[in-house]
């Protein structure tokens, strides 16, 4: 393993996080290639495959997602940590939180494999896969309740 590009990686990584925390989307923006993909879980409307940086923060993050939630409430990467890394790949835990338009609370908690080049002589995101609670993205971003409510684990998750 090359640790000089695995430093590379983890601090990519590191920006991304800051920038997601700190809601500057064009930062965020900047950690990825133009030919990025998204590969997004499960059968809602923002799962699947979503390729290029344009369709990526335009219809699905900027649309499907930011516009469902309370503007200057809503706080991505409030808290994160990095899991894994090596010279090609980071794996991060993220949670984030705050309310959806329709009044829910929106307290997801994402892990996300991240798979990263060069582009124009720098390390970029290439592809993300991301792994969230898509019940919750139902009830909250698309306003499609489930048939039993929400309960909470009697076995919480440790981040």
């Amino acid at each position: 393993m090359n640790q000089d590009r695995r430093q590379q990686n983890i601090a990519l990584i590191e920006r991304y996080y800051a920038a997601l925390g700190a809601g500057d989307f064009e930062a965020l923006a900047d950690c990825h290639a133009d030919d990025v993909a998204f590969n997004m879980l499960g059968s809602t409307p923002v799962s699947g495959r979503w390729e290029g940086k344009a369709e990526c923060f335009g219809p699905l993050v900027a649309d499907a997602v930011l516009g469902k939630l309370v503007p200057g409430e809503f706080a991505f990467a409030k808290k994160w940590r990095i899991m894994s890394a090596d010279d090609a790949c980071v794996v991060g835990l993220m949670q984030g939180g705050g309310p959806g338009l329709n009044g829910e609370a929106y307290d997801q908690t994402y892990c996300q494999v991240f798979t990263i080049a060069d582009r124009e002589g720098e390390p970029r995101i290439t592809e993300l896969h991301e792994f969230y609670d898509t019940a919750l993205v139902e009830r909250v971003l698309n306003d499609n309740p489930t048939a039993k409510p929400p309960v909470e684990p009697a076995r919480p998750f440790r981040f």
